[in-house]
């Protein structure tokens, strides 16, 4: 569902969920504090999945760069006991359909570094694409400084990492109405 304020209270459980999946992966996963979340939240931008018992199960968010002009679906997590039911797909097609909803106009990027989410957003048509048809938003890229592989990112001078990225442009799929 779209989180709203009656989801902050998972927050914290959030930044730590991303946390120990980034340290379980040895991979880059930025880090994120939970006010951020919480503004995420606040401002309708993120989608939460809670099971029926309360727990917290999963989570995602958008942003926008570039004066509106991108959205990045970010922080994709699903907690370690939710796992292996598709929860993820789940929330990664709400997450773009929310993207979609508030922002029609607007291209859509995801970068990542995990198989599992390049085939979701490969599923949604999204295309791979450099780093130079992503955001060129400064902003974005601090968001990056949290993740391990930050130095490479900001060795190559924000053209290419570990990380692929991947495009959602409208205007490709308004012939096809996807």
């Amino acid at each position: 569902m779209v989180a709203d304020e009656s989801h902050v209270k998972y927050a914290q459980d959030i930044c730590d969920e991303i946390y120990l999946s980034a340290q379980e992966r040895g991979t880059g996963i930025a880090k994120r504090t939970p006010e951020y979340v919480s503004e995420k939240i606040l401002a309708g931008k993120a989608v939460i999945a809670v099971a029926e018992d309360g727990r917290f199960a999963g989570f995602s968010y958008i942003e926008t760069w570039g004066g509106k002009q991108y959205v990045a679906n970010s922080g994709l997590i699903v907690a370690h006991a939710f796992r292996g039911i598709g929860l993820a797909k789940r929330i990664k097609h709400r997450i773009f359909q929310l993207s979609r909803e508030l922002f029609p106009q607007a291209k859509i990027f995801s970068i990542t570094t995990g198989a599992a989410v390049m085939k979701m957003n490969y599923e949604l048509g999204f295309r791979p694409v450099p780093f130079a048809e992503l955001t060129h938003d400064p902003e974005f890229w601090k968001g990056c400084q949290g993740c391990t592989n930050f130095p490479i990112l900001e060795s190559k001078e924000y053209k290419m990492c570990i990380c692929t990225g991947l495009l959602y442009d409208p205007a490709e799929h308004a012939e096809s109405g996807n």
